[in-house]
């Protein structure tokens, strides 16, 4: 699993920072989380394939998680794409993107595909043979969902040297490593423990967008490998926090805590901040494996 911080600091883009996107890429899929302004740039400076993009998550309609979306969108055209687009966001996402294509005349030569959301529960948006994504819905000041993006069992582990000893033919591969038993030529039935290792346990990423602090969304990330949460403030600028609808990097660390997950990266800074060196100081006052979220940083878990 592999995660690229294309933008993640708050607001305005700098000519050293950028608003919010990400790719993460997991079990050799590939998907765009929010698109602020500039985040095809970002790309293009990231060496990420356009044409590996196919789905693409927007958290909320506010200008830092999704002005950069009709640019890309419109940047596929020129490329002259022919795969399918699919698009997870608010109700609302369709009037805004096809209203510029209308008005500037560039409708997509590709198919275009919306899927509105407005439940205030979580549900399943994407899910194909190998990783399923649920909604987490946050509490911002207007409609916002975070993604939860989760594995699902892989195969198991074809034991080598037991499949050899067994004489089965390469032919039953698949099916040993399905989990079915293996029946040989002289009747035995060699039971699949046998001929194979536990696969490998699923990993899960949760992308928690702009959000006040919220214990509500611990059923949802619970136990999760990777936590992004937004840390927009220090404690120092608490009340603003929650005046805004955002969280602190202590309350992230909290959240993270609580949920016990594996690991916590912090991101959508806000700009007063000289250093993001500090978000990671205060968070590990409460919880000890952070990472923090820069321009063009990569992680693999």
């Amino acid at each position: 699993m592999k995660l690229t911080i294309l933008g993640c600091y708050a607001a305005t883009p700098r000519t050293i920072t950028s608003p919010t996107s990400q790719v993460l890429e997991i079990r050799n899929r590939m998907f765009l989380i929010d698109c602020g302004e500039g985040t095809q740039v970002q790309l293009r400076k990231q060496k990420v394939k356009f044409s590996k993009i196919n789905h693409i998550f927007i958290s909320h309609l506010h200008g830092d998680h999704c002005y950069g979306l009709i640019g890309l969108v419109s940047t596929f055209m020129l490329l002259g794409r022919v795969n399918d687009l699919h698009i997870y966001g608010p109700k609302g996402i369709k009037e805004i993107i096809t209203l510029q294509l209308r008005l500037s005349n560039s409708w997509t030569t590709y198919g275009l595909y919306f899927h509105e959301l407005e439940s205030d529960r979580s549900e399943v948006v994407y899910e194909d043979d190998k990783v399923l994504v649920k909604t987490i819905p946050l509490k911002h000041r207007v409609y916002t969902n975070g993604f939860l993006f989760q594995e699902k069992i892989g195969d198991r582990k074809l034991n080598i040297e037991a499949v050899k000893q067994f004489d089965i033919e390469t032919c039953y591969y698949q099916n040993i490593k399905n989990g079915k038993d293996i029946t040989l030529d002289d009747g035995r039935v060699i039971e699949n423990h046998l001929l194979t290792f536990e696969p490998l346990p699923p990993k899960s990423y949760a992308f928690c967008s702009d959000t006040v602090y919220d214990e509500s969304i611990l059923e949802d990330i619970q136990d999760v490998t990777v936590l992004y949460h937004e840390s927009t403030f220090l404690e120092s600028e608490k009340e603003l926090a929650l005046k805004t609808m955002h969280s602190t990097a202590k309350e992230a660390a909290l959240i993270a805590k609580k949920a016990n997950v594996e690991q916590l990266v912090l991101g959508h800074y806000s700009t007063r901040y000289e250093s993001i060196q500090r978000f990671k100081e205060e968070a590990e006052t409460v919880f000890p494996n952070i990472l923090l979220a820069d321009d063009g940083a990569d992680f693999e878990f």
